[in-house]
């Protein structure tokens, strides 16, 4: 028996480094899962790996009709909707804000907020005739804090927060739960490929030696939170906020030589 057995769960970015972690891991535990993303051949690709309790559906994550047509979708091939991963995301170009272009600044809150809330507010009635759910929204580390360089990703992202608990406070009487996970700096091609219009990655500007645990994070590190969290163990959590970042945050972790 799967810890989702009998649940459906669409996953936007479904294609990416940690969306396809999320979304084989779900389907491992006995989910029907929805890969969403503008990815048609990668997403195909990934359903038929998978087999007969996956789908893909193209979604544009800024567009309210793509929306509701994903979400018909999980309830046409699967009888209905049980969680909802909001992981879809893009990064700018990385450019000091006086540098930083209008269309640039739009297009990362269209896909990082806008398209967060779009999802929100379209599996909600699913997620009610389903009587209950969860929501699990993809934030980021950049959200705790500053990062030069990054206005307009880490605009979005502290906004997600807010999104996050604002949700959480409205449907949890529903009986759905909205929670929210940090990642810190996770070895995909986000951060190790430069972001449309950049020469440089965002890997370029970190090294783990000073974490406490001195290693870059992998999707697994990140999916299995969201297992947790997404799943019936978690059934009295919702509003919270979860750091997976190897220590990232806390600062330096000092070496002293043994004497």
């Amino acid at each position: 028996m799967g810890r989702f057995d009998d649940q459906t769960v669409l996953v936007t970015g479904g294609t990416g480094g940690q969306g396809s972690s999320h979304v084989r891991a779900f389907h491992a535990e006995g989910a029907n899962v929805l890969i969403a993303d503008i990815d048609a051949e990668r997403g195909v690709e990934l359903a038929d790996e998978l087999g007969g309790r996956a789908r893909f559906t193209h979604l544009d994550v800024t567009d309210e009709s793509s929306w509701s047509a994903a979400v018909l979708a999980a309830e046409r091939a699967f009888g209905a909707l049980n969680v909802l991963v909001n992981n879809a995301g893009v990064q700018n170009p990385p450019a000091p804000i006086e540098q930083t272009d209008r269309a640039t600044w739009s297009r990362i809150l269209d896909i990082n907020l806008t398209g967060t809330f779009l999802g929100i507010k379209a599996a909600v009635p699913a997620l009610r005739r389903a009587t209950g759910g969860a929501i699990v929204n993809i934030a980021s580390t950049m959200s705790l804090g500053g990062t030069a360089h990054y206005a307009p990703y880490v605009a979005s992202k502290w906004a997600v927060r807010g999104l996050t608990r604002t949700a959480a406070l409205e449907l949890g009487r529903d009986r759905i739960r909205v929670n929210t996970i940090h990642p810190g700096v996770i070895a995909t091609p986000f951060i190790h490929e430069p972001a449309a219009g950049a020469t440089a990655a965002i890997a370029d500007f970190f090294s783990p030696e000073p974490f406490a645990i001195p290693r870059l994070g992998v999707p697994a590190d990140v999916t299995g939170l969201l297992l947790f969290l997404t799943s019936s163990e978690a059934s009295f959590i919702t509003g919270s906020e979860y750091v997976i970042d190897g220590g990232l945050l806390l600062g330096p972790a000092l070496r002293t030589e043994a004497a």
